[in-house]
């Protein structure tokens, strides 16, 4: 079996790098100065030819370069192609415009970091992570199957399926939203001098502000009306605990915090019983 990485970015190198330490044979697929990196860092074993030479395609380049390269490329006649990228309705509906001679999978791995490029990959990205499965009504079952099996050596270990629609209202809640809202904190001027001043929270609240703008504007106009809705429901409940606060309502603000106490709470309960 030949496989391909096309994008040898953190998501992709470390794509190359799992599988290769899984025993896999990987080529890659990069600008020349990437793809020569990765090659002599030996995350790769051979810099990609023509896509049509391979079983096995994995696209990690951002939403509308991965389009562009699964729309435009000729791919062996039955090739698995699976695309990365965090939006998943925009892709599947420029895919499945006109008939396809590969099998496509959407896929999208729950695991990342705060900083990106080849040079922050790592082979154990994805060991324990979760791996999601976008279904179309054309997707064919037996290339889910196999890229499971694929995804468990590589180190994950949980999988969900759901439809893009659902992939794409989840993601603006649980990723989108969140990286606006890191991005957004930041911009205080109480920020400033912060050293000696923080704790855990700080770091939290700030670890996932510096994005890439050009990536992730990309990604919030391809998912527009859900990371709008969620931003609008956020907005809505940061409403309330000001209206608290500026009108001195202890109690109501013991109330607002206490409904997030126990929200949390029950999500804490939820996730023990996966």
């Amino acid at each position: 079996m030949k496989i391909m990485v096309a994008g040898l970015g953190l998501i992709g190198g470390s794509m190359a790098k799992s599988l290769r330490r899984a025993g896999y044979y990987v080529a890659g697929f990069d600008r020349e100065s990437v793809a020569r990196c990765a090659y002599e860092d030996g995350a790769i074993d051979e810099i990609a030819g023509e896509a049509a030479e391979y079983d096995v395609v994995f696209v990690a380049l951002p939403p509308d370069a991965a389009m562009d390269f699964i729309d435009k490329t000729e791919f062996k006649k039955g090739a698995i192609v699976a695309d990365l990228c965090g939006v998943k309705g925009a892709i599947e509906e420029r895919v499945y415009s006109k008939t396809r001679n590969f099998r496509y999978v959407g896929c999208h791995p729950m695991a990342g970091k705060e900083v990106s490029g080849f040079a922050n990959s790592a082979a154990e990205l994805f060991d324990g992570a979760s791996m999601i499965f976008v279904e179309h009504t054309k997707t064919d079952p037996a290339a889910v199957s196999f890229l499971e099996n694929l995804y468990r050596e590589m180190g994950f270990t949980t999988f969900r399926r759901c439809s893009a629609a659902y992939h794409d209202k989840k993601i603006a809640y649980t990723s989108q939203l969140a990286h606006i809202v890191s991005n957004a904190y930041v911009k205080s001027e109480a920020a400033d001098g912060f050293s000696g001043y923080t704790g855990g929270s700080f770091q939290d609240m700030t670890r996932i502000a510096g994005v890439d703008e050009n990536i992730w504007t990309r990604l919030y106009m391809l998912n527009l009306p859900a990371v709008t809705k969620e931003l609008e429901i956020l907005v809505e409940n940061l409403q309330k605990y000001l209206n608290a606060l500026q009108a001195g309502d202890e109690e109501g603000l013991k109330g607002l915090l206490r409904e997030g106490r126990e929200r949390k709470e029950a999500l804490d309960r939820e996730k023990r019983i996966e």
